[in-house]
């Protein structure tokens, strides 16, 4: 099969070549894959930053050749434990190595939402997943309960906006004026032109921030939240020795005295909240963006736009 690889990190190093096809785990499935999408974890692990992370990454050079979280496709082949799939199912999800034709996913792959085509199915795992837990889990949000998203474009962003909706939310979406109609478009209450308006200055106070963005400090932050109310870190700028981990430790460890909370996570990709992903997305409630499209060949060029940092929405390989 081909399958994009590297021996090397960096965004030069990576090649599409013939390699063998996954073997099937016992309780996993091979799937043929006809789409994947490309997240900010991705370009991370292609050009080996943050450097703090080589230890777990492969120090010289990366442990695993394989490239690529997200994918949906068709069921190849079961495992002998494996009941609930058979050949010829439509599934999404998440598997190392989803750059490539075929992809061997164990636990984190579900039933793929049936109005979606593969390529917008393959936008939503690793991004929507980040939306849902980071709102509903770890936000702790509640219908009628206001939150503001900063850094509303981009893929776990767009979702963030809609997800929130679906839970019963009044939502303000901060974001660049090219993303501000798109913000309205997916439900937004209220947008914000960071390049206009400082949200932190806004006069308005908030049960929860959803901070994709990682732009402000938790002092700034704390004047648009409640007096119990949550900072979620997803994200923030990064540096090639700790990437957005600086900014992550340096707001959680402000945020200890008082009663207000920053917590960071990172997104569990388990099957049930893929099921739970597909009746949003069947009902209409969420519905992935899809910005731009690229040949499983190519994938070296969506990573290089990707580490630009601009993208409006997904960015999706058919493969």
């Amino acid at each position: 099969m081909k399958a994009i690889v590297r021996d090397d990190y960096g965004l030069a190093g990576l090649k599409l070549e013939e390699v063998d096809k996954p073997a099937v785990a016992d309780d996993g499935v091979l799937v043929h894959v006809r789409a994947a999408s490309v997240n900010r974890v991705d370009w991370y692990d292609v050009t080996g930053t943050p450097l703090v992370a080589r230890p777990a990454t492969g120090i010289r050079g990366p442990k695993t050749r394989s490239v690529g979280g997200d994918f949906a496709g068709t069921v190849a082949a079961v495992g002998s434990q494996v009941e609930n799939f058979q050949p010829g199912d439509e599934v999404y999800g998440i598997a190392n190595g989803s750059f490539a034709e075929y992809v061997c996913a164990e636990r984190a792959v579900g039933r793929k939402p049936a109005n979606l085509s593969f390529e917008e199915a393959a936008a939503v795992p690793v991004a929507a997943l980040s939306a849902l837990q980071g709102l509903r889990d770890h936000g702790q949000l509640q219908s009628g309960q206001s939150v503001l998203v900063n850094g509303a474009s981009g893929g776990v962003g767009t979702f963030a906006i809609q997800v929130a909706k679906a839970l019963g939310a009044e939502v303000t979406a901060v974001c660049s004026t090219r993303n501000v109609e798109q913000a309205r478009s997916l439900g937004a209450d209220e947008v914000i032109d960071y390049t206009r308006a400082d949200f932190t200055r806004s006069g308005r106070r908030y049960d929860l921030l959803f901070d994709i963005a990682g732009s402000k400090s938790w002092r700034q932050c704390t004047r648009v939240l409640k007096p119990k109310a949550r900072l979620v870190i997803v994200g923030g700028k990064s540096g090639r020795l700790l990437g957005p981990l600086g900014h992550i430790a340096k707001t959680w460890l402000a945020s200890k005295p008082g009663g207000r909370e920053a917590v960071f996570f990172i997104a569990k990709p388990g099957g049930p909240d893929l099921d739970v992903l597909r009746e949003l997305l069947e009902s209409g409630a969420v519905k992935p963006v899809v910005e731009r499209r690229y040949e499983l060949k190519d994938a070296a060029d969506a990573l290089r736009y990707m580490g630009e940092g601009h993208a409006q929405g997904k960015l999706v390989i058919s493969v």
